[in-house]
């Protein structure tokens, strides 16, 4: 991790020699970075990332994960999609803008935390603390999870700008049986197995409900409905009228049930000891993803009347609720700023659309910040790339590298100015 700022410190001499830009290392590994603007009247913003990884065994990959490999245009390595690119990009088009002699107007923090795959507590939480303790309110926080996706969403031919304003909460919860132990030539008519299993298979067979509707999937779909070719335009311009259909249509697939409702995964499960031995106790682990229209106190409540079982002891590991919904409207600083920047940046792209994030990024410890987190990473994401975050040859185009750091180039130019752009016309329009 030290490494880490020992490299950029190399790299991006501009960055670490301005006048105007303070550096501090927080957290021992984590970085944060206030560029001081020339207009100290305007509301500042921050560009959030990641250095951290998952771990990445090299069985299964073409070249080794660490190694930076380029071939065929692609630059192969874990965290060239999550999360190295976004901030190496961030620190790369901040050093452009100053080789140039270009002075921001508009303050802006970068923070890079070091921790973010294991909750963000040593370096964003920190970060974001430090902030919120000399006064810092922001105009808007960017950090990674979205992205243009291209060929992803069914049903829409063009390359999509989905720009999370949420992300689910999150809570895990352990699961025990305690029987007595005994042999397995006179077994009881229930074991602590075999009742932790129905227990777990009842909470499998009765999913939590269906939200469709009540939380930002419903933006989604509505400003996605011109995309859509004939009749899923119709059907996604009448969601009055065709929710009901949507929603089950929805729930088939892992990857847009989980965008509808609170999911549910069992992910671990420990009993036993001998062949010939009834276990004496069975513990499970469920992971649920919650809903932005749900807390966790309410999936607590329906895991409890879903199991009905006093003899599962249910423990709370970690809780957190979904976070707010940001704003998406004409009157949102942030809004004009990244539909402007992507439509320059990205030509293809037609739509840029509210989303929600499915998984947890270091946003989640900024709310006492700002009130507007946004969550995209500006990469063209294809369907076959989707596999490659936290699995086997994680990799991004040397194009697509350069488009993100021209996206964030643009971003930090854009923000200069004190009041909102004029919308984009006809298809541009949000």
């Amino acid at each position: 991790m030290a490494e880490f700022g020992t490299y950029i410190q190399k790299v991006f001499p501009a960055v670490f020699s301005s006048k105007f830009i303070q550096h501090e290392i927080v957290g021992k590994y984590s970085h944060l970075f206030t560029v001081q603007g020339s207009a100290p009247g305007l509301l500042p913003y921050m560009l959030l990332a990641h250095m951290d990884v998952v771990p990445a065994p090299p069985e299964g990959w073409h070249f080794p994960p660490f190694s930076a490999a380029e071939h065929q245009g692609f630059i192969y390595g874990r965290g060239t999609l999550d999360n190295k690119n976004s901030a190496i990009g961030i620190l790369q088009a901040l050093e452009f803008l100053l080789r140039r002699n270009y002075r921001p107007q508009r303050s802006f923090y970068v923070g890079i935390g070091h921790d973010e795959e294991v909750s963000g507590l040593k370096g964003a939480k920190k970060i974001a603390a430090l902030l919120e303790a000399r006064g810092v309110k922001l105009s808007f926080l960017l950090d990674e999870g979205s992205a243009v996706l291209d060929g992803i969403i069914a049903g829409v031919k063009k390359p999509v700008a989905m720009i999370a304003v949420t992300e689910k909460g999150s809570m895990t919860l352990n699961f025990t049986v305690e029987k007595e132990p005994g042999h397995s030539s006179f077994p009881p008519k229930e074991t602590s197995i075999g009742i932790l299993a129905a227990a777990m298979s009842r909470l499998e067979q009765n999913p939590l409900r269906n939200l469709f509707g009540h939380g930002p999937e419903l933006m989604t779909m509505e400003h996605l409905a011109a995309e859509f070719k004939f009749p899923l335009n119709i059907i996604m311009s009448n969601l009055w009228l065709f929710s009901p259909i949507v929603s089950r249509v929805l729930a088939w697939k892992p990857s847009t049930n989980a965008l509808i409702r609170t999911t549910t995964a069992v992910t671990l499960f420990n009993a036993g000891i001998k062949v010939n031995v009834i276990p004496s106790s069975a513990r499970a682990t469920v992971n649920f993803r919650i809903h932005s229209a749900e807390t966790a106190a309410e999936v607590l409540e329906a895991v409890r009347s879903t199991i009905a079982d006093d003899r599962v002891k249910i423990d709370v590991v970690e809780a957190f609720d979904p976070l707010p919904v940001s704003p998406w409207d004409e009157q949102t600083f942030a809004v004009h700023i990244f539909q402007k920047t992507i439509l320059d940046t990205f030509p293809d792209v037609d739509s840029v659309v509210p989303g929600t994030c499915i998984g947890n990024t270091d946003s989640r410890h900024f709310t006492n910040v700002t009130k507007a987190i946004y969550r995209f990473n500006p990469v063209l994401l294809a369907q076959d790339d989707l596999p490659r975050i936290h699995g086997l040859n994680e990799r991004i185009s040397i194009e697509n590298y350069e488009k993100q750091v021209e996206f964030l180039f643009q971003l930090i130019k854009n923000c200069d100015i004190e009041t909102l752009p004029e919308p984009h016309a006809s298809s541009h329009e949000l």
